[in-house]
């Protein structure tokens, strides 16, 4: 989520307290065939440390969240499970919120923005029906949460932050991460620019997925979209958003139209304000 952009300058000293903890590297390569066993949370646990080298505390944490998920109904594809059981929060909340990483509601990353809470990064996510190859554009890079855990369901993910520091905070930590064996992540680009406009040169994508509340839907990401495309944004008034799954139809004449619908059913999900030059 993002934040208004003439705050960025007296929040940037928030880029020096983001840390994450330190991990020991990958050990196996990554296999888009290979998943964690989900029989048993002991069997899951065991699985993720040898293979992933991650800390069990973290990774008993991340099964108990995914049986919220579930019984939530916020995550139902065996891909998007997956992508969620591969994807370590805990590297993208920041140090001050470690003990809170799994947990449901969103996390100050700085700047004055947010990790938005996992179950709704879940439902917006496995509301695009990604398939392995889609491309993918995400308005909001944030924290990076959000591109890694595409990064677990297609090899084509496209990223913009506006905030200059933010943009640059992220690409490090995916670096970072990437050095120490996450090579799933070498397959997120990512930009510094106003998300408004897409990114028409990498178009056009197979989703899209906004992670800031707007108004309405923008124009040129509608442009950018496939035929036959979907969308998930938040829409509404400032703090009163509906996230809105848009498919964009092509009948058999050419016409195009824009098939919308609540993935909340109607009820209200409170988003960061959508920021750029669009305002002017």
């Amino acid at each position: 989520m993002k934040s208004d952009f003439t705050r960025r300058a007296f929040l940037a000293g928030a880029a020096a307290a983001f840390s994450a903890p330190a991990l020991a590297n990958v050990p196996t390569p990554y296999d888009w065939g290979a998943s964690p066993p989900r029989a048993t949370r002991e069997a899951f646990v065991e699985w993720m440390a040898k293979n992933r080298g991650e800390d069990p505390n973290y990774l008993g944490q991340r099964w108990d969240r995914l049986q919220q998920l579930l019984a939530h109904r916020d995550v139902w594809d065996e891909a998007d499970i997956r992508a969620y059981l591969l994807t370590p929060r805990e590297r993208f909340v920041g140090a001050e919120n470690l003990d809170r990483a799994y947990e449901w509601h969103h996390l100050n990353i700085g700047f004055g923005v947010t990790i938005t809470g996992p179950h709704t990064v879940a439902r917006m996510t496995n509301t695009l029906a990604i398939q392995r190859g889609h491309k993918v554009l995400e308005i909001g890079t944030g924290s990076g949460y959000q591109s890694a855990y595409l990064s677990n369901l297609t090899p084509n993910v496209f990223s913009i932050e506006i905030i200059p520091p933010l943009a640059a905070r992220t690409r490090a930590l995916y670096d970072r991460l990437i050095g120490e064996g996450y090579s799933e992540y070498r397959v997120i680009r990512t930009r510094n620019a106003d998300g408004y406009y897409g990114w028409e040169e990498h178009a056009p994508f197979d989703k899209v997925i906004v992670t800031c509340g707007i108004d309405h839907i923008p124009p040129p990401l509608l442009q950018q979209l496939t035929p036959n495309g979907i969308m998930v944004i938040p829409v509404g008034p400032p703090g009163a958003q509906h996230v809105i799954k848009a498919t964009k139809e092509t009948a058999s004449d050419g016409r195009v139209s824009v098939v919308r619908s609540d993935i909340y059913g109607g009820a209200v999900v409170p988003f960061v304000p959508f920021t750029g030059g669009h305002q002017s």
